[in-house]
């Protein structure tokens, strides 16, 4: 039997609701970065992530999140101004057209402040507040959804950190420190969200662990659950060694586990092809009565 997923109801920015676990939800990703893992041509000109941005809404996205900065295994970090330059005339840009809500993938506060009065109304902080202690306050001030990620290390020392005895355990445990402070910054806990973080501070074992056992995770946190397992280098050897862009096979079935196993929403890159995964996942769920 798979597990059942449950019920919230998640309060946004300017007044809105998000509504969870009714159905599986599907972000879209877009990044504006020159050294993104896992599109072939990056999109950085604004009029060109716009468009992606408006086709990923028409070929059925329930979110849409944007990121400034890689924050892949070994990736430079870039500063607040620049992740700034890149991200802000693309939401500026979309406010009024798009019609989904829009989160912005950073861990930075000044990024954060700058992005949610300009129209964002989720923040996806990869750090999980480890980073930058004035992001709460931010998300609090603009009364912001956050979603909060498991990882360990920075960029380019997590592998060093990826030791489990009890990886579901661990994460579980590590997840729900990090939503503790969150919630005594003053983030009200119907405004959380909880991504176990596949490929972070993980080796493949790990992710692949955690998607098997995403409902112990989900059980201990009680929270709703994003997961991103999108082109990852986890399923590298799955993809018989092809690089991201030629990943969405194996990265099918990661989205396949993950809505089998009770995740609320799936974040990914190629929409179209994923939206029909996730439906045809769903309909295996509730074909169990």
């Amino acid at each position: 039997m798979f597990p059942s997923r449950g019920l919230y109801a998640v309060p946004l920015s300017h007044g809105g609701v998000l509504q969870l676990g009714q159905r599986p939800l599907v972000m879209g990703i877009l990044n504006v970065t020159p050294d993104s893992f896992a599109e072939a041509q990056p999109l950085t000109a604004i009029g060109h992530a716009i468009a992606a941005a408006l086709k990923m809404e028409a070929d059925g996205a329930d979110l849409f999140d944007v990121g400034g900065e890689s924050t892949r295994p070994g990736a430079e970090p870039v500063t607040g101004e620049e992740e700034i330059a890149r991200i802000l005339p693309v939401v500026e840009g979309l406010r009024g057209r798009l019609r989904i809500p829009l989160s912005v993938d950073t861990y930075k506060s000044s990024v954060a402040d700058a992005v949610l009065a300009a129209g964002a109304v989720i923040i996806n902080d990869v750090s999980g507040l480890l980073y930058d202690s004035d992001l709460a306050a931010v998300v609090v001030a603009h009364r912001a959804a956050l979603v909060l990620m498991h990882t360990r290390g920075r960029s380019k020392d997590m592998y060093e950190e990826a030791a489990y005895q009890d990886v579901a355990g661990e994460v579980a445990a590590e997840l729900q420190g990090r939503v503790d402070t969150a919630t005594a910054a003053g983030v009200p806990i119907d405004c959380i969200l909880v991504d176990p973080g596949l490929g972070f501070a993980k080796r493949p074992v790990h992710s692949y662990g955690v998607l098997a056992r995403l409902p112990e995770i989900a059980a201990a946190l009680n929270r709703p659950v994003l997961i991103g397992p999108s082109r990852k280098s986890f399923m590298r050897e799955a993809a018989g060694g092809r690089a991201a862009p030629e990943r969405d096979w194996p990265t099918a079935a990661a989205v396949t586990a993950a809505v089998l196993n009770g995740a609320h929403i799936v974040r990914v890159h190629a929409v179209a092809e994923m939206v029909q995964v996730v439906r045809a996942a769903e309909e295996i769920r509730r074909a169990q009565g």
